[in-house]
């Protein structure tokens, strides 16, 4: 299968901290893949290494076969990947609409989903059009959070905790939203605390720890893994 992000022997750095310690996964075309682990494992670092966001970093970064661990982060984001970080970074001074035309397209090849997209995938979204940005809810700010990188043209999405602290209702509602990605042909790598949201979603799943994939397995093997992943995640 083509690889949409392959990532090998990775290192990252905080300042002095060395966080990922020889990192190695992949995810191909059209896959929702996973990382679980306890936190402070190195899964949020890993999507910052990605995008270029840590202090410092080597290995081997592959983003649609193109080599980018050298590159600045606005240059890793022309190559079709976008990052949803925990913290959403909704600007206060923009409604909701402003907030999505915000981003440029990223590449030619690849049109961003249209307004109108966007708010047939998120009516919330289209009811809250002209409120703030952060008058929206948890909920609809991680919608909005999502909905303004598929505008940019993004097809890889780097996904950080989408479901974190939102209700059932909410967390149902994004459920969908990945399935429907999917189908549209996107992949996304998915960091998840939540195992309960990410299992019936992930095609396949990588499990972190102390910065390095321990484990590695398919859907299908889940329920085999039960066990083993109740010792090494503690849920």
């Amino acid at each position: 299968m083509e690889k949409a992000l392959e990532v090998v022997d990775l290192h990252a750095w905080y300042g002095e901290s060395h966080i990922l310690h020889g990192l190695n996964f992949a995810v191909n075309k059209g896959e929702v893949v996973t990382l679980l682990g306890r936190n402070g494992a190195g899964r949020t670092t890993t999507l910052r290494a990605i995008m270029g966001l840590t202090s410092s970093r080597k290995g081997s970064i592959k983003v649609g076969g193109i080599e980018s661990v050298h590159m600045a982060t606005h240059r890793i984001a022309h190559l079709g990947i976008g990052y949803c970080p925990e913290e959403r970074g909704i600007f206060s001074g923009l409604t909701t609409q402003e907030n999505l035309m915000l981003p440029p397209t990223l590449s030619r090849s690849h049109r961003g989903m249209s307004i109108d997209e966007i708010y047939d995938m998120f009516p919330n979204l289209l009811e809250r059009r002209n409120s703030p940005g952060t008058r929206l809810s948890g909920g609809e700010q991680q919608m909005l959070a999502v909905a303004r990188i598929l505008r940019t043209g993004a097809r890889v999405l780097l996904l950080d905790e989408i479901s974190e602290g939102l209700a059932p209702v909410i967390v149902q509602a994004l459920s969908r939203m990945i399935i429907r990605l999917k189908e549209k042909g996107y992949t996304i790598l998915m960091v998840e605390q939540n195992f309960n949201f990410a299992a019936p979603l992930a095609d396949r799943f990588y499990v972190v720890e102390h910065g390095e994939a321990i484990e590695h397995f398919t859907s299908s093997e889940l329920q085999e893994k039960t066990s083993l992943l109740s010792e090494l995640l503690g849920v």
